[in-house]
């Protein structure tokens, strides 16, 4: 097993010598003090929240935990307050239309520079999984400059290795046609739709060898039907908008995320308390970014959950492992008294019907569940229904001393292709919580 190519990207990148954990951690409280006194200088947001606080005495970690986080809704509500640098630099904004919202949105904002360090990232984050020899099918977004596809392709260019950028899945003919034609091996893509292509063009997926999984959280009974069914290597890539798109690649361990530590730091903390929570422990993930002209982010929240793990990663590196994240706090619903329903153990569920094509899942009320299922062959629906509504209530029933009721409904969209062409992350509805924020 080779070690993860990010541990030499990080070492290039940040001049430590000699290359461990303990000097590492020392470059980024240094990355942190310099962070906080440009946004301080420059962030109309951060002078604000920064008030009364000098950069120069955040002499350790302690120090830095009493600094007050930044959150999703302090980027929806004054975007352009953040901006470090005249908007006449500013060379891509990403507008994110999370799912269900309405009214402000998140806008992140990135210089070239800024895009130019993601470059860096991918380039060495791919080759945890591929070299030149491979050949990719991106499913993500490409065809405008500063997208995720767009500075895929720059990166892997790098190391000119075949890159095809497809963009979202949208016909699945014509991908399963790009594969056999390119003779790929290597697809990026969302966890949902590499799935749905892989059930529905079982015959074209032959030839994939590894997935590199991105943009939302990858249900365990998902990797392992790709492996089990194609023999796929399955990684897992960990990152999100605000990040500057990267944020961790799994090696060939397969045992969780290596982080761009050069870039990045990160923290997990107890999401009621906000106070650091111990290795092993899982809580909300935290980061803090390095040298963003743009728009740089200081403890930002960002609703995921994951933890560090405690042992040393069989790839040999010094650097830490974070485990896999297991969702959103979002998708963690209370029904009451300390009754919860998670997204994750349903889906693990779901994804076992291997007709099913998409699904969406609504708490009506603290008694009453419902789920929408699509499924691409339509023959014995309502036997599929039943099977899927006794599975689901089995759950309910085994995991909580209360009452509640699990209906199953047809979803009636038409085309399949449509159902997995989105970038919004899957989520539980709560029609309890948007009727109170009526």
């Amino acid at each position: 097993m080779k070690k993860t190519p990010m541990e030499e990207w990080i070492i290039k990148r940040t001049g430590i010598t000699p290359a461990n954990q303990n000097k590492l951690v020392t470059y980024q409280l240094k990355k942190i003090v310099e962070t906080l006194s440009y946004a301080k200088k420059n962030s109309a947001f951060y002078q604000r929240q920064l008030e009364g606080i000098d950069p120069e005495q955040i002499k350790s970690w302690d120090d830095f935990n009493h600094l007050p986080f930044t959150t999703a809704d302090d980027i929806k509500n004054q975007p352009f307050a953040f901006l470090c640098v005249p908007q006449s630099r500013i060379d891509r904004i990403v507008t994110l239309n999370t799912s269900g919202t309405s009214g402000n949105k998140k806008r992140i904002f990135f210089t070239d520079t800024d895009l130019q360090k993601t470059v860096d990232f991918f380039d060495y984050g791919m080759r945890s999984l591929i070299d030149c020899s491979d050949r990719v099918l991106v499913l993500l977004p490409g065809n405008t400059f500063g997208t995720i596809g767009n500075l895929l392709k720059k990166a892997l260019d790098r190391t000119k290795t075949t890159c095809v950028v497809y963009g979202l899945l949208t016909d699945l003919d014509a991908v399963e046609k790009i594969i056999v034609e390119n003779e790929i091996n290597c697809i990026v893509g969302i966890p949902i739709q590499v799935l749905y292509l892989s059930r529905m063009k079982q015959d074209g997926f032959k030839s994939i060898e590894k997935v590199l999984l991105s943009t939302d959280y990858v249900p365990q009974s998902l990797a392992f039907e790709l492996n089990q069914k194609f023999g796929c290597q399955v990684f897992n890539h960990y990152g999100m908008t605000e990040m500057g798109y990267g944020g961790g690649v799994e090696c060939q361990a397969l045992n969780g995320y290596h982080l761009r530590e050069g870039d990045l730091y990160f923290e997990i903390i107890d999401p009621v308390y906000g106070e650091p929570v111990a290795d092993g422990v899982y809580g909300e993930i935290v980061f803090t970014s390095f040298d963003r002209e743009a728009m740089p982010l200081i403890r930002y929240r960002t609703g995921d959950i994951g933890a560090f793990s405690q042992a040393t990663c069989q790839c040999g590196t010094f650097l830490r492992t974070m485990k896999k994240v297991e969702g959103r706090l979002k998708n963690r619903i209370h029904l009451e008294d300390g009754i919860y329903v998670d997204l994750k153990a349903l889906e693990e569920i779901l994804l076992a019907f291997e007709d099913l094509v998409d699904y969406q899942l609504t708490v009506k009320d603290k008694h009453l569940f419902r789920i929408n299922v699509a499924f691409y062959n339509e023959e014995q629906s309502s036997e599929k229904e039943n099977h899927v509504k006794m599975l689901v209530q089995e759950y309910f029933d085994k995991n909580g001393d209360f009452s509640i009721q699990v209906e199953v409904a047809r979803s009636q969209l038409q085309n399949p292709d449509q159902l997995v062409n989105s970038m919004v992350k899957r989520k539980i509805v709560d029609l309890r919580r948007e009727k109170r924020d009526v």
